[in-house]
């Protein structure tokens, strides 16, 4: 793994995804729905590695947050809060309501983002239809959920 060169987080291509299916993979996050949510999705390369992705999985004015990894290597370096930033950047860009996530392990992370806590519930129904919350997830993560700023009063 080439680590001379400071990640570039950028739009991910389509040549991208067997790459990040295994980081994915490594990082013991799901698959389902990736491909289809593939065209939102950014990625942090560093040299020709890919080190970090992020994605966003927009259903009508709502988004999911998902898929959210760095690889061990470049975990503490910056990499995940640049690419979580990013999406925030672009839900906000496409005029979202909130961005929405599911995590077994970051509740802690995503709050530094404005994300907060809420029950499943409070989850517009079309996100709930979506493979990672309908399945993917185990019902034990904990649901965050963050307004974007142009719907913030």
């Amino acid at each position: 793994m080439t680590t001379i060169t400071s990640p570039h987080v950028r739009p991910a291509a389509p040549a991208d995804l067997p790459a990040v299916e295994r980081l994915l993979t490594a990082s013991s996050l799901p698959l389902d729905g990736v491909r289809d949510a593939f065209p939102t999705f950014v990625v942090a390369q560093s040299g020709e590695d890919i080190v970090g992705v992020a994605g966003m999985e927009q259903v009508g004015n709502d988004a999911l947050l998902r898929s959210v990894a760095v690889h061990p290597d470049w975990r503490s370096h910056g990499v995940g809060r640049a690419l979580v930033t990013r999406v925030i950047s672009d839900a906000e860009s496409r005029g979202l309501r909130a961005l929405y996530l599911l995590t077994t392990t970051a509740e802690r992370w995503f709050p530094g983002f404005g994300f907060r806590a809420i029950t499943r519930d409070a989850v517009p129904t079309g996100l709930r239809d979506t493979a990672e919350f309908a399945g993917a997830c185990p019902a034990s993560a904990t649901v965050m959920c963050r307004e974007c700023e142009a719907t913030r009063v």
